[in-house]
């Protein structure tokens, strides 16, 4: 017969035992922090303090295994959010059961928290590669050669940008890629539709900075409403104006004008009936008096 002292002392071990046993593996991932993902980080010289923090930010979300999710991250402030149906896209259908990210989404969140909170760069990929807070641009041609740990790389053409990544350095990027997949570090992909990069500015902003109104407004390879379109305002949208001049009348929204701005994010030109704000803009230059086209552009 078991004494009852040996039955206390067997129940006590018993007890120590569970304590000390190692965590099952989804407890183990729930309780640990996550650790850096394999491969995602700042991976070349040069980056600014600012870029590091939107790397450390995207790759805490890749060593999470977060989800992406089709319109992920687009919620009233950054951060994962519920994702939604591709209707072009059946891998889509588990999106709206996850919290993750879109590629935009992705960025998105990375970058407000690089400015400390701010969300600079809320839109969508043409949004974010047009941002009004660019420090530097650079073409499809350049390659790798001049890109810094977390520049944009952006895809598509100039009328329909599809997808934006941020670059980690030695050829690798990480992204929100598609549907059925995890964030992820990839080898950047410069040929098919890669259209260029850009460099984000968290900093101060300078020029002349206004605000569109409307949906759907496109910008103008020239000041003329026949001119080719380059790329369409979803919605009220910031930019920045380098000068303005008087060039075709245009009458839409019951509003008759001649004025016309250049914006040197987009390297376009928008009729001022949808910059909210006088006819002719106060203390935007005329393009006949200054430097044209920009002396960066």
């Amino acid at each position: 017969m078991v004494s009852r002292t040996s039955l206390i002392r067997t129940l006590i071990a018993l007890v120590a035992l569970l304590l000390c046993a190692p965590l099952t593996t989804a407890a183990a991932a729930q309780a640990a922090p996550a650790a850096p993902a394999a491969g995602c980080g700042v991976l070349a010289p040069g980056a600014s303090a600012a870029a590091e923090r939107a790397i450390a930010a995207a790759c805490a979300e890749v060593a999470a295994g977060t989800w992406y999710t089709w319109g992920g991250g687009h919620g009233a402030q950054p951060g994962a959010t519920y994702g939604q149906v591709d209707p072009t896209d059946p891998a889509s259908e588990h999106d709206p059961e996850r919290r993750g990210f879109d590629c935009s989404g992705l960025v998105r969140y990375a970058y407000a928290q690089a400015a400390g909170g701010t969300d600079i760069l809320n839109g969508v990929a043409s949004q974010q590669y047009y941002t009004h807070r660019a420090a530097a641009r650079f073409t499809a041609a350049q390659g790798l050669a001049p890109l810094l740990p977390g520049d944009l790389l952006a895809y598509g053409t100039k009328k329909n940008l599809h997808h934006i990544a941020i670059y980690l350095g030695a050829g690798k990027m990480v992204e929100a890629k598609q549907s059925g997949t995890k964030l992820m570090v990839s080898d950047v992909r410069l040929g098919g539709d890669y259209f260029g990069a850009v460099r984000v500015n968290t900093g101060q902003v300078t020029g002349h900075i206004h605000q569109t109104w409307g949906t759907d407004v496109w910008t103008k390879e020239e000041p003329r409403i026949g001119s080719d379109r380059v790329y369409a305002f979803p919605y009220s949208t910031t930019i920045r104006v380098y000068c303005q001049k008087h060039a075709e009348k245009v009458n839409a929204e019951g509003y008759e004008n001649d004025a016309w701005s250049y914006l040197p994010d987009y390297k376009a030109w928008v009729t001022n009936i949808y910059i909210k704000g006088p006819a002719w803009l106060a203390g935007v230059p005329d393009c006949n008096d200054v430097p044209f086209p920009p002396p960066s552009q």
